[in-house]
């Protein structure tokens, strides 16, 4: 008997889009929890929550289509008011982070980098296992990005590149709001949905043994 709990993932219609239409008998708009939904929307009577999302809405209405996503990224920190923006970016895309940074700074803001192996720390010091040093003795430091940051005093932060689970510390220490630009993939040249596409085609390898089709 299947007894996975269905939720949003398990949708076909995504008719929550839309003011009517029908919904599957998992669906979590027609079963919400009322205390969940009224704590959620209550965050939006928060300034700074309010104004962060109003300003995605708008960069979507006003560019879908039409901008890329670091034209967007650009027009959403004009929209917060954002004077001062962080990048937090893995040392191997330095390159892609200077880019960054200079088309920042010609619209205006004042730009600060942090790199992921600033501080220099090796990866033994917090038991990292040895066999990773493979890729280089000195950990990544999402954790001192973060603070570096935060000791800046950034408005809002970019992400460039971080490796999995490097950004997830990034997000939780950072005191400023986080977007990503760049998702690290370097099999797929940094176009991580590309797996999602060919999934079911010519990339079932990443399928494990329970497969859910």
């Amino acid at each position: 008997m299947d007894e996975t709990e269905r939720s949003c993932i398990d949708c076909y219609v995504g008719n929550c889009n839309w003011e009517d239409g029908k919904f599957p008998d998992f669906c979590l708009s027609t079963h919400m929890d009322p205390d969940v939904l009224a704590d959620a929307m209550a965050q939006y009577g928060k300034e700074e929550i309010r104004q962060i999302a109003v300003a995605a809405a708008e960069v979507e209405a006003d560019n879908y289509c039409k901008m890329t996503r670091l034209e967007e990224t650009v027009e959403f920190a004009k929209k917060i008011g954002a004077k001062k923006i962080g990048i937090a970016n893995r040392v191997g895309l330095l390159a892609e982070a200077r880019m960054l940074a200079k088309i920042l700074r010609s619209h205006g803001f004042e730009v600060f980098g942090s790199a992921c192996k600033g501080g220099t720390q090796r990866k033994a010091s917090i038991g990292i296992p040895e066999r990773c040093d493979k890729v280089g003795f000195n950990m990544c430091n999402p954790v001192l990005q973060a603070k570096i940051l935060n000791s800046k005093h950034t408005d809002l932060n970019i992400l460039v590149g971080l490796c999995v689970g490097h950004d997830s510390l990034f997000y939780k220490y950072s005191e400023a709001p986080v977007t990503t630009l760049v998702a690290k993939d370097r099999v797929l040249g940094h176009n991580t949905v590309a797996a999602l596409y060919q999934a079911d085609k010519y990339y079932k390898k990443v399928f494990g043994d329970q497969k859910q089709v």
